[in-house]
């Protein structure tokens, strides 16, 4: 039991790498498929919600290097608007909060 308590205290963490690896696989992979599978595109509404779960820092840095979408309006807002949210509640997890008792 000590030993899962300890484990679950890196969830956060694992959780992160796990669905930043996805949004780097799924907006790799939909490059690709523009290029060479026109048909079997991922839907925007797919890459904007795997931002919007805690990939968008992985998406946008990814996007950024291998220039996918990089042109569209849309997509680079809400990315954007998902990465200060995302860091938000970062922030509010590990920063710990002063109770004042007054």
């Amino acid at each position: 039991m000590e030993k899962f308590k300890e484990l679950l205290k890196y969830a956060p963490f694992i959780y992160l790498g796990v669905i930043s690896l996805i949004a780097i696989i799924i907006t790799c992979y939909d490059k690709i498929a523009a290029k060479h599978f026109p048909g079997h595109r991922t839907p925007e509404a797919t890459l904007l919600a795997i931002s919007a779960i805690g990939g968008s820092v992985a998406m946008y840095l990814t996007m950024q290097i291998i220039r996918h979408k990089t042109q569209h309006k849309k997509i680079h807002d809400r990315n954007t608007c998902h990465i200060f949210y995302t860091a938000f509640a970062w922030l509010w997890r590990l920063v710990p909060v002063v109770e004042i008792v007054l």
